[in-house]
């Protein structure tokens, strides 16, 4: 076992589970399969992914009588019912039942559709996460959101569903792109802006480390997001309050991917120029000094990240979009705002007169 291994806990009463941050996990000949119960497991991995990590999970399950190997194409614009069916095909032509244990491997798409297909599978079957970007290790392996896409709406059909685990081995982000550890990154972020403010300011000062993927800063990094959101999921598990404040920036993010194509911007990416969006609108607000805005748009762009909307984006295509949201409830369109650093506040009476005025008028640059 990793001796430098951390064990959180997501606290949902008999839905409780451990989620485990460190290096060489995948090497680990008992973490996984004490949280497989049956004899029969559905790995489920992406054409990029498989060939790096499939065959390690493979071996840390011991002699199991079924083995399923579900090997999905890469990319946000396979996130549909139609992947969906395609496991379901596979699962019942190998007769999986009640007791197998779906494995997700890779990033958040692949957790996000085999959570959903463990969910619904035989009215539900266990499953774990293995994610292996950065954003799945800090955001969609942690609190049971699972979805596919829909082409007028991202993650519109889907299932609160926990997993029985979530392990995150810190090695696999020494194979992840560039592009994607920066789109994983603005999560982490998400979790200082929102709630803790020390930690916001540790990763202004820390963020050369954690683009160099330094191990500690990552470690730490993961470690802090993750608490955070592990702390949000437990006072609030199926997103009736609290929980929202973890959409921050997402709501203009979800419109921006769902306007260009699924896969053409990172979820990252996209979530990242939404926060500058809801930035700004906090400043016009009066509630965080312009200078923050300035300040969180300089951080992106050490980032390599977006701090501009899609050229070809009008205001009234956003406000389309988002009027399709989730986050609309009765009609009315709820947004996080930041009261403060580290400080955020669900609103629903953002006046569309605002938002054009916001959309039309925020310029940040190439």
């Amino acid at each position: 076992m990793s001796l430098l291994m951390h064990t959180l806990h997501v606290d949902l009463g008999e839905r409780s589970y451990p989620v485990y941050i460190g290096r060489d996990l995948l090497a680990d000949s008992q973490l996984l399969a004490r949280h497989v119960a049956g004899s029969q497991v559905v790995i489920v991995s992406n054409e990029t992914v498989a060939p790096l990590y499939v065959e390690k999970v493979r071996a840390l399950l011991g002699r199991r009588k079924l083995i399923t190997e579900i090997v999905l194409p890469d990319g946000e614009q396979y996130k549909t019912l139609d992947t969906l069916a395609n496991i379901f095909d596979r699962v019942m032509a190998e007769n999986h039942n009640r007791t197998t244990t779906f494995i997700a491997v890779g990033g958040g798409v692949v957790g996000d559709i085999t959570g959903f297909a463990a969910a619904c599978y035989q009215r539900g079957v266990d499953f774990i996460q293995v994610p292996t970007t950065l954003l799945a290790q800090v955001d969609s392996s942690v609190g049971g959101k699972t979805a596919v896409n829909h082409p007028l709406g991202k993650n519109m059909i889907g299932a609160f569903y926990q997993p029985r685990a979530v392990l995150i081995d810190t090695n696999t982000l020494q194979t992840l792109p560039a592009r994607e550890l920066s789109a994983g990154l603005a999560e982490v972020v998400k979790y200082g802006l929102i709630c803790d403010e020390p930690f916001y300011r540790w990763l202004q000062e820390q963020m050369p480390r954690l683009l160099a993927r330094e191990e500690a800063a990552l470690a730490e990094a993961i470690e802090r997001s993750c608490t955070s959101k592990a702390r949000v999921v437990a006072a609030d598990e199926r997103e009736g309050g609290i929980r929202a404040i973890l959409n921050f920036g997402h709501t203009f993010g979800h419109a921006i991917e769902t306007a260009q194509g699924y896969g053409q911007w990172l979820h990252g990416e996209a979530v990242a120029t939404g926060m500058l969006l809801a930035l700004e609108l906090s400043a016009r607000r009066g509630w965080i000094p312009a200078s923050e805005v300035g300040d969180f748009c300089e951080l992106l762009r050490g980032m390599h990240l977006p701090v501009q909307a899609p050229l070809d984006m009008t205001a009234q295509a956003f406000l389309e979009l988002m009027a399709r949201d989730k986050k609309v409830v009765d009609g009315r369109l709820r947004l996080i705002l930041l009261k403060a650093i580290g400080d955020a506040d669900i609103v629903d009476d953002v006046s569309e007169s605002e938002l054009v005025n916001l959309l039309q008028g925020t310029d940040h640059g190439a």
